[in-house]
């Protein structure tokens, strides 16, 4: 099975991008990087349009589409999903009445919009890697959200989608890798009078409930301590650092934005998600300081030594995956 994991990746480096895909919707936008070594800029670029950028604590930050490449096939198998209570929870907090319209922002594979898609009369899936919105494509397929777009494009271009009076927007763990105080604000103009930007993240701060009966603690720190001994103490998410990213609190920086400070909301976590060693491994993969490409001609053997390890922990094969609660910060329009 852990061939397979390592193959589905080369699979995906072997496929072409599908920027020719009519089916990602006609609004979608394309991108092209800087070529490595070239010092990301925010002017316009050779075929005059403007590359969109990322402001954080160290800098201007174009949009990486390196960051994950070789990730989408291993993220709805290996990342742990929201609150089976998410929807109710949110349609109580926002009134929610079947119609409207939601955008998810970031959407990787799908994991928010296609859980929300049933509470709105429209979805929108917006993420600028065609890897994760092909995910998404078979995802909300398979899950019966019908009609739903896809879009490819960053959060810095959502003003230039053409959408408007958005019931609800959201991120699902996707907001620290945008320019954050510019997206909000370009969110707060595209909402409708009352609508809602929301953002979805689990916190694991609160007690753990009792894991469940003949599982083991996903070993965590070992991991981390395995991927640095492949990949170096300063591991990277794309071209950049992983330390490069803002650590300032959501909530903080709403509060100088148009929306002002949210409300903070938890929805009950998921108390049993069990995975078996390939799934721990795939949750791994799908990190992007940690995703397939980054290890070269090794990820067979990091793939190897991670099983090893796990299987020390876990003789058979059974890890709890507690990822806590799932916090929602609300922010309305007034």
């Amino acid at each position: 099975m852990r061939e397979a994991l390592c193959l589905c990746y080369r699979e995906v480096l072997d496929r072409p991008l599908p920027t020719d895909d009519r089916s990602l919707n006609p609004l979608r936008l394309f991108h092209r990087s800087d070529p490595p070594g070239r010092r990301p800029s925010a002017g316009p670029r050779p075929d005059g349009a403007r590359t969109p950028v990322a402001r954080c604590e160290h800098g201007v930050v174009e949009y990486d589409p390196t960051q994950y490449v070789g990730a989408a096939p291993y993220y709805l198998r290996g990342r742990p999903p929201y609150s089976a209570d998410l929807p109710s929870v949110l349609a109580n907090e926002l009134g929610l009445d079947g119609t409207g319209h939601l955008v998810d922002v970031g959407c990787g594979p799908g994991t928010v919009g296609v859980q929300l898609g049933g509470l709105f009369e429209r979805v929108t899936l917006v993420d600028p890697d065609p890897h994760m919105l092909a995910e998404a494509r078979s995802y909300a397929a398979r899950a019966g959200v019908a009609g739903a777009e896809f879009v490819q494009a960053t959060a810095e271009q959502l003003p230039e989608l053409g959408l408007s009076r958005l019931r609800v927007v959201t991120f699902g763990q996707s907001f620290h890798r945008t320019s954050r105080e510019v997206v909000a604000e370009a969110v707060h103009r595209l909402l409708q009078s009352a609508g809602s930007l929301v953002l979805i993240s689990h916190d694991a701060s609160g007690t753990p409930p009792p894991a469940p009966a003949g599982t083991s603690r996903i070993p965590h720190d070992e991991i981390r301590e395995l991927i640095t001994t492949f990949l170096g103490p300063r591991l990277r998410s794309g071209r950049r650092l992983v330390t490069d990213y803002s650590t300032e609190r959501f909530e903080v920086t709403l509060a100088r934005t148009q929306f002002g400070s949210p409300r903070r909301v938890l929805a009950p976590g998921r108390p049993d998600i069990v995975r078996d060693v390939d799934g721990v491994i795939a949750g791994c993969l799908s990190m992007s300081y940690a995703a397939p490409h980054l290890f070269g001609e090794r990820l067979d053997e990091f793939v190897a030594a991670l099983g090893r390890l796990l299987e020390r922990h876990a003789p058979n094969g059974r890890f709890w995956d507690w990822p806590g609660d799932t916090e929602l910060l609300i922010a309305v329009r007034g």
